[in-house]
C-alpha cells in the first residue's frame, strides 16, 4: 500500500473533487450538520484557491495506489520575511492513519523551500483535532496568533532548517 504526492493544478478534476471534499467536511464541522451542496458551492466560490500555483503558490495531490486521497496547499504570505503558510490539508476518512498526511504536509514543505521559505505555519480550528496532531507530530509547534481570521483559533508555525 502505497502514497504518491505531485503538484497538480488545483482545479484538475481530481483536485476540484478533493478541495469539494475538504470544504464540505470543515464546513459541516462548523456547522454541525452536512453541508448543502449550495453552501459548498459559494464557499469555494473566490475560496483564493487561484493563488496555489507559482509563484504565489502550489497544489499538491496525495494519492493512495493511484486513487487522490488527499491534498494540501502552499501560500507564499510574506516573501520578504521567508514566510509561507500552510492550507487546504485533507485526507479523505478512508485513507486516514495509513501515512498520507505526513506526505503531504512534506511535499508542501519542499516545495515551501524551493520558494526560499524559512518558514511555514498555519492557523486552524479547535474542532479539528486531526489535524492538530497531525501538525504536532510533525515538528509544528503552537505559536501566538498571527492573524484575526474568523476561523483562526489555534495558529502553528514550523522553521525549515
Amino acid at each position: 500500500m502505497t502514497w504518491s504526492t505531485a503538484r497538480e493544478p488545483f482545479d484538475s478534476a481530481d483536485a476540484s473533487l478533493l478541495r469539494r471534499d475538504y470544504y464540505d467536511e470543515v464546513a459541516s464541522r462548523y456547522w454541525g450538520r452536512p453541508a448543502t451542496a449550495e453552501e459548498i458551492d459559494e464557499g469555494l466560490a473566490d475560496d483564493g484557491a487561484d493563488r496555489l500555483v507559482p509563484p504565489t503558490g502550489q497544489f499538491v495531490v496525495g494519492r493512495f495506489e493511484g486513487r487522490a486521497a488527499g491534498c494540501a496547499g502552499l501560500l507564499v504570505a510574506d516573501r520578504d520575511a521567508g514566510v509561507a503558510e500552510l492550507t487546504r490539508v485533507f485526507v479523505r476518512p478512508e485513507y486516514r492513519g495509513t501515512g498520507g498526511g505526513g506526505l503531504l504536509l512534506a511535499a508542501v514543505e519542499h516545495a515551501a523551500r524551493a520558494f526560499g521559505m524559512r518558514t511555514i505555519r498555519l492557523d486552524t480550528r479547535h474542532d479539528l483535532v486531526e489535524a492538530r496532531g497531525l501538525y504536532a507530530k510533525h515538528g509544528y509547534r503552537e505559536v501566538p496568533a498571527f492573524n484575526q481570521g474568523p476561523y483562526a483559533e489555534h495558529w502553528f508555525a514550523k522553521a525549515l532548517g
